[in-house]
């Protein structure tokens, strides 16, 4: 498989026919009848989001070694690259949205904040629901009648459904502050693109920089107001993230493992995992990897 993980499933976006939009709304139900081997609970990769609400029932769900009980109210967000599995959702209801990684741009922070699930309370569940709803229909109409198609109307209401369910919304500021805001987000935005692109060959924040054009400073300061942490934590979380992904889903020896994030040697490597994760890889991978993993 791509990526070096083959024992990750990769899911390119492929909408259904009529829906080239960018976006498509189905639920449990259709998700469970489309996928009748049962390949939800076996670890997969989309290229995509997947944003899903939990309208009733219970169930289990896990992304990048978190698992997470599913119930009414609560929220999954799979952005793309994350490795996740369904470990159970067959008795759960509600809505799924999937889009393109690219069609709402402006939500970078977010992306970089939001846990992978997360809980909502009754009323603002039922106006999330009411939201995707929204959304549903909007794209079913674009399906069945062309000329009523929208791209920017369902973007518009894909982005209200997001602010409904994002978890510690933000609260107005004045202008200038605003201001100040989008334009540490928009720093943050094109610091973590280029760390995405590059985290496997660039390992230090002055090479972001230089490229990017910023000090370090600025690309720390944006990072912290972002996501918490700084830029530099920031970047050895996303390599961290990488290494766990290769030394659970794949095969590859540590010094694959080092080669492939861009470390000179396995020691340097194994410097790097100890002192984030006080495990060796070794030994990590004996307690998380795909042989040591519960089945479904």
């Amino acid at each position: 498989m791509e990526n070096g993980h083959p024992a990750v499933r990769q899911l390119r976006y492929s909408p259904a026919v009529g829906s080239s939009h960018g976006v498509e709304v189905i639920d449990f139900a259709a998700l469970r009848h489309m996928d009748v081997h049962r390949h939800r609970v076996r670890p997969q990769r989309p290229d995509f989001h997947v944003l899903a609400l939990i309208a009733s029932g219970t169930g289990s769900h896990e992304a990048d070694f978190g698992a997470h009980r599913l119930a009414e109210g609560s929220v999954v967000w799979i952005r793309p690259g994350m490795v996740h599995r369904w470990s159970d959702i067959d008795a759960c209801d509600g809505p799924l949205i999937l889009f393109r990684a690219g069609f709402l741009p402006g939500f970078t922070t977010a992306e970089a904040t939001a846990p992978a699930c997360w809980r909502l309370g009754r009323q603002r569940l039922d106006l999330a629901l009411f939201a995707a709803g929204h959304l549903g229909r909007e794209h079913d109409a674009a399906v069945d009648t062309p000329r009523l198609a929208s791209p920017a109307l369902l973007s518009h209401l894909l982005a209200a459904l997001l602010l409904r369910v994002l978890p510690d919304a933000p609260a107005r500021t004045d202008a200038a502050s605003a201001g100040h805001r989008d334009r540490s987000a928009g720093v943050f935005g094109l610091y973590r693109a280029a760390v995405e692109e590059h985290f496997a060959d660039w390992h230090q924040v002055a090479d972001y920089a230089r490229a990017l054009g910023y000090d370090v400073r600025t690309l720390t300061r944006a990072t912290r107001a972002a996501t918490g942490t700084g830029a530099k934590t920031f970047l050895d979380q996303r390599v961290l993230l990488e290494a766990k992904r290769l030394l659970a889903h794949t095969d590859l020896p540590v010094v694959g493992c080092a080669r492939r994030l861009g470390f000179r040697d396995a020691a340097a490597f194994t410097t790097f995992f100890r002192r984030q994760t006080a495990t060796p890889p070794a030994a990590w991978r004996a307690a998380y990897g795909a042989d040591s993993a519960s089945g479904p």
